[in-house]
């Protein structure tokens, strides 16, 4: 966080459920919200990941601790945030150009395609941060070169703006940083390990197992899924 609170590039490696994009979300939340009452209609936040599944969740997600955010204090700014993918609708993009959303998800190719139409343009014109997540699925063809291009072309645009880099599954760190931030731009390496501790158990129905299971094994494996699942708050 004081990285990312300084300005500075960052590339953070941590394991998957560590809260890595929560880190690169919170700092640019708290920076909007302290704008107050000036918080102008304008994209200060981009965030670009290669899955539009997981911009859908990323947008879900967000919703729920910015309401809870702006409901223990009336007097914040309400921080919008919306989705730009090949799937929006038509009716949807130009309702988000006459009033650009603060926090704006999308894909490489959907950016590509914002950087090249004057509305998307200007929607983008005013960034500050651009968080780019799943970069090892970016970093290793040619959707990462053309997201690379994408991002010179918001730095021409913009003047200039902060890059976070986000993976579970990046190596080497040093490569990935340069792909991120480009040539001659430093860059900070946050690495967390992409191991954590595991407490692993191999459980197994109390009936005997054979090459196909029995309706009696099947229902005391569904007995034991339902009692652990029902003992935690997020089963995979």
């Amino acid at each position: 966080w004081p990285l990312i609170r300084e300005g500075k590039n960052v590339l953070i490696a941590a394991p998957t459920g560590s809260g890595k994009t929560l880190a690169a979300f919170l700092s640019s939340i708290d920076r909007l919200l302290r704008q107050g009452p000036y918080l102008p209609d304008e994209t200060q936040v981009l965030y670009v990941s290669p899955l539009k599944a997981l911009g859908n969740d990323i947008q879900k997600n967000l919703s729920l601790p910015l309401a809870d955010i702006t409901a223990a204090d009336p007097f914040l700014p309400s921080v919008r945030v919306l989705v730009r993918t090949g799937d929006t609708s038509a009716k949807d993009r130009a309702s988000m150009t006459r009033r650009p959303p603060h926090i704006l998800v999308t894909t490489p190719e959907s950016l590509y395609i914002l950087l090249t139409t004057q509305g998307g343009r200007r929607i983008l014109r005013t960034v500050k941060t651009a968080i780019i997540d799943e970069i090892h699925a970016l970093a290793r063809d040619k959707r990462g070169s053309h997201l690379a291009l994408s991002l010179e072309r918001l730095e021409e645009l913009t003047g200039g703006f902060q890059r976070i880099g986000l993976s579970a599954t990046q190596k080497p760190l040093e490569d990935v940083a340069r792909f991120l931030v480009g040539k001659d731009r430093d860059c900070a390496l946050v690495d967390i390990g992409h191991l954590r501790t595991l407490d692993l158990g191999v459980e197994i129905p109390k009936s005997p197992l054979s090459a196909v299971c029995s309706h009696e094994t099947w229902e005391e494996i569904y007995a034991r899924m339902a009692e652990l699942i029902q003992s935690h708050r997020t089963t995979l």
